[in-house]
């Protein structure tokens, strides 16, 4: 799903020793894919902030608007944006995840989310969801993202902060709860939000941010619920599966923030020029079942 970074000495041990996964490996994703649409599963956040970045994403303004998604995962927006007049192309790097996409009605496109295999100007929304804290360069993710928009395209994103308080509850206190994955973040990967406005600003996008978590009750009664629901007959979840909870602005960014902005135009050449980017598989060389009919041919 993610282009991930790992310690050099990452899954090596002394003899004898069980190997620790490395943070932010993308093979757990192949590990976790049946966990994918379980609503009390394993990504069960993930459902409820696409839920509320799919709030961020304006109903279609053209016939044929296109929205990239990028990390797209097992195309969890999908549903929550199906009403809004666009053609979905996601792309992520997880075979078993795309699969999943297709399945749910997007047009998947395997590949780098910091090298898109998609045409300038394709886009009339990017949404960037849950991914750019898995990059190694979250800065070439958001270039990427800017070439792809088309101006007066919107880009709408949510990421975690690179804050002690964030690393603390996202990473150690996140992963006591049981159903969690151990090692899904690097929180060396997280992203500073200031520094996430200035870069976007730019490529010509004023991106707005404002902190957002899940409401506190509703992921109380949730765990509760969860909890009584797996704990009957070898967890046959005859109790039903948990109500999510919103997930609600909050005052601080400090931990969870969504962005959202415009892209109001092309940069001129120069220091801060749109990018030139070599990707990791040119478009010529993409099987039919992902090259054909990409959004840009016409």
């Amino acid at each position: 799903m993610r282009t991930a970074r790992t310690r050099p000495d990452a899954g090596t041990t002394a003899p004898g020793v069980r190997a620790r996964p490395a943070r932010n490996d993308p093979r757990q994703y192949d590990d976790l894919a049946a966990e994918w649409w379980r609503p009390d599963g394993a990504f069960a956040m993930l459902h409820w902030l696409a839920e509320a970045r799919a709030a961020l994403v304006p109903p279609a303004a053209r016939p044929g608007a296109v929205l990239v998604d990028l990390g797209c995962g097992a195309g969890l927006l999908a549903p929550r944006v199906a009403d809004r007049g666009y053609r979905h192309v996601g792309v992520d790097l997880v075979r078993s995840a795309l699969d999943q996409a297709a399945a749910h009605g997007v047009v998947p496109v395997r590949g780098d989310v910091g090298a898109v295999p998609l045409a300038d100007g394709c886009a009339d929304v990017v949404a960037a969801g849950e991914v750019l804290e898995h990059v190694p360069d979250w800065r070439r993710v958001v270039a990427e993202a800017a070439r792809l928009l088309r101006p007066g395209g919107t880009l709408v994103l949510d990421t975690l902060n690179a804050t002690a308080l964030s690393r603390l509850l996202a990473v150690r206190v996140a992963e006591l709860f049981p159903g969690v994955p151990r090692g899904i973040h690097d929180p060396r990967l997280f992203v500073d939000a200031g520094e996430l406005v200035g870069e976007c600003a730019r490529y010509g996008i004023a991106l707005r941010i404002r902190g957002i978590r899940p409401e506190a009750w509703g992921t109380a009664r949730w765990l509760l619920r969860r909890a009584v629901r797996r704990s009957g007959p070898a967890g046959d979840g005859r109790t039903g599966a948990p109500a999510p909870p919103r997930i609600v602005p909050t005052w601080s960014a400090a931990v969870l923030y969504q962005g959202w902005g415009t892209r109001q135009f092309r940069p001129d050449r120069g220091a801060d020029t749109m990018p030139t980017t070599s990707t990791t598989r040119d478009r010529a060389s993409l099987p039919a079942a992902e090259a054909g009919n990409l959004p840009g041919d016409s």
